[in-house]
């Protein structure tokens, strides 16, 4: 018996020969070819079952899918996927690295693999423009790097998200936050508080954002900016979408978020959400939420919240030459809530913070804790273990009072 991936190939030689070029064959039509060259070659009755019919799939994958990417992204306890050129994939299941023995057959078949990914969602990938960030058709957000900045072949990096949004009840049962804290929020939001999520890589930001726009009225009109689409904002039947779009040889020029955040405006939107602010379009981002658009979130790469607050200064200098004191006051009248993220040592996320943006004091924004974890040791299966306190009550109630809602 030959060895597996030179079988593979053969046969997947055997089947392009088949194909009719000359019409768009259905999945059904390809799939009776492959059955058709496998009972030539006699393969279904001398392998196994489980062997022939991995065969069958993998060769399906191949011509109409995207080849050994397919069973991993169709797994769904599978949340990350990262492919650091041909030879080398790595995936993480339940919060752990692992490297997987199956391959590319060849750089070029991951180069095809790429350009169909990239081509799914109107994105542009190659040396001239070797970054992009791209989208699959079940939402999960993908960035590729290519040659020459990738230095061993082609860089993959896929984050796959639920099939089903994750709701609030699943966070508190999964220790994420306290009950007191969900109810808290969830009248935060519906009372129109301007909150920014912070947290850093893998923390859960967009996953939490999502379940905060549950609590959304459905009757407001909600608009939202994304680099690459990912958000799953449910229940919302006046929602827009927004995604922006790179330039291109053709003529297109490029969309950024600074452009949709300002085309937005002229929308009428009720509430606005960014899913990510990473440089100059903070500075829009901070006019939206002092021009009316209570309600309306984001998210950021922090360490802290403090930190997050810190971060959108240097981001909003980016965008405007302004003195850093009238920055700050305007962090101050446009934010009123930060939530922050973290991943513990065990792998799981949490709250860790819960934070009310005060006033500017000698220079500095000035913080209200409201809600802060506390570790309190640690199971013998390396679980950590505490909880999320409350610290403090909300000072800054106008908006919960003029929705007549209590704290």
């Amino acid at each position: 018996m030959k060895d597996y991936g030179e079988l593979k190939q053969e046969l997947r030689c055997r089947v392009l020969e088949q194909l009719d070029y000359g019409r768009e064959q259905p999945d059904e039509e390809v799939m009776e070819i492959i059955d058709e060259v496998l009972l030539e070659e006699q393969l279904l009755r001398l392998l196994p079952v489980s062997e022939s019919h991995r065969l069958r799939t993998e060769l399906f994958y191949s011509l109409r899918r995207l080849d050994i990417l397919q069973s991993l992204i169709e797994d769904p306890e599978i949340t990350e996927i990262m492919i650091n050129g041909p030879g080398s994939i790595f995936i993480e299941r339940a919060g752990h690295l692992q490297e997987l023995d199956m391959v590319f057959e060849s750089e070029e078949k991951l180069q095809d693999v790429i350009q169909q990914i990239v081509a799914g969602c109107n994105r542009v990938v190659n040396e001239a423009s070797p970054i992009v960030d791209a989208r699959l058709s079940n939402g999960a957000r993908v960035n590729i790097v290519m040659n020459p900045i990738a230095l061993n072949g082609p860089i993959v990096t896929i984050r796959r998200f639920p099939n089903t949004p994750i709701t609030m009840e699943e966070l508190i049962r999964w220790d994420t936050l306290t009950r007191e804290a969900a109810e808290f929020l969830r009248l935060l939001v519906q009372a129109g508080y301007n909150i920014f999520i912070s947290g850093g890589t893998g923390s859960g930001k967009t996953t939490f954002l999502n379940v905060l726009s549950g609590y959304i009225p459905p009757w407001e009109r909600v608009i939202t900016i994304e680099d690459s689409a990912e958000l799953q904002l449910q229940g919302l039947r006046n929602l827009v979408r927004l995604e922006t779009r790179n330039s291109n040889v053709e003529g297109c020029r490029e969309i950024s978020v600074r452009d949709l955040i300002r085309t937005s405006l002229r929308m009428r939107p009720n509430r606005i959400i960014v899913g990510e602010v990473r440089g100059a379009e903070a500075a829009d981002m901070m006019q939206c939420l002092n021009t009316g658009h209570d309600g309306s979130m984001s998210t950021g790469h922090a360490n802290s919240a403090r930190d997050m607050l810190t971060r959108l200064e240097n981001m909003i200098l980016m965008g405007m030459d302004i003195p850093l004191a009238a920055i700050r006051k305007q962090i101050v009248s446009g934010i009123d809530i930060v939530v922050h993220l973290g991943r513990l040592r065990d792998r799981s996320r949490k709250v860790l913070e819960v934070s009310e943006v005060m006033d500017c004091e000698e220079g500095y924004i000035r913080l209200n804790p409201l809600y802060q974890f506390e570790e309190t040791g640690e199971s013998p299966e390396g679980r950590v273990l505490g909880g999320l306190l409350r610290k403090g009550g909300l000072l800054r109630e106008q908006k919960l009072k003029a929705a007549g809602l209590q704290p």
